[in-house]
């Protein structure tokens, strides 16, 4: 059977990126982001992307670099913020956004990774949100249908993985990528730590490996902070503690 390993980004991402497809990335902010393959993808020159995920990366980092070059032409997203090229673009015509409430869009993912075309929320009902979507009364509540959303290409970001593709997340970076490594037709991961089949406590796989088709172990991780908040420091006299 052929091997799932590949040695870089640029080589899991070889015939599987084609202009006008779907791309669906992991992430929230900056904290799991798939950013070896994000790079690639950049590098690839396709255009015409349709791109899922929370948001479209930060200035100067993560999807923002697949933004800056051009190609993408449509995101549907939660949080806009952050990135003013994509501020930029939308409002001058040049890029269209669909808008989602951050809990309806990881449902979205969820259920076109579980086969299921649409379902009804209670979210967004009687707003923008619901602008020319069937909407339905339910127990004397109104709901509005959302479809579930699948990807030509599905890129995550794991903590660590094993050859056959199971993937285990870390903490918060944990965030979109378990949904959206089930809703892609190919789902690629990059790790952090790479390891042979049985080394994974099979009750700590978050992503079973039947989902995903390729995998390497990326490299040059940079914990980037979207935007850096703090609170003035008391002195230790002063406060008689330590912060």
């Amino acid at each position: 059977m052929k091997s799932k390993v590949y040695p870089n980004a640029a080589a899991a991402l070889d015939g599987a990126v084609f202009d006008g497809m779907t791309v669906m990335a992991g992430g929230f902010g900056l904290c799991g982001i798939p950013e070896n393959l994000i790079t690639a993808l950049r590098d690839s020159n396709v255009k015409n992307l349709t791109v899922i995920g929370n948001n479209v990366g930060a200035d100067d980092h993560g999807m923002w670099a697949v933004l800056a070059n051009g190609q993408i032409r449509k995101v549907l997203a939660s949080y806009v913020g952050e990135n003013k090229i994509l501020a930029e673009l939308f409002l001058n015509g040049g890029i269209e956004i669909e808008f989602n409430p951050q809990g309806t869009l990881a449902e979205r993912i969820r259920a076109g990774g579980a086969g299921i075309p649409a379902f009804y929320t209670r979210t967004g009902y009687g707003t923008a949100v619901a602008e020319g979507k069937e909407s339905r009364q339910f127990n004397g509540d109104w709901y509005v249908m959302e479809t579930g959303l699948t990807a030509d290409l599905a890129l995550v970001k794991a903590w660590k993985g094993d050859t056959e593709g199971n993937l285990v997340y870390r903490k918060t970076a944990r965030n979109f990528n378990p949904m959206i490594a089930t809703a892609g037709k190919l789902t690629i991961a990059e790790v952090e730590i790479l390891v042979e089949p049985g080394e994974l406590d099979p009750d700590e796989i978050h992503t079973p490996g039947i989902f995903v088709k390729r995998l390497f172990k990326g490299s040059g991780y940079v914990k980037h902070i979207e935007r850096l908040t703090t609170r003035p420091r008391a002195s230790g006299a002063a406060a008689g503690v330590e912060i």
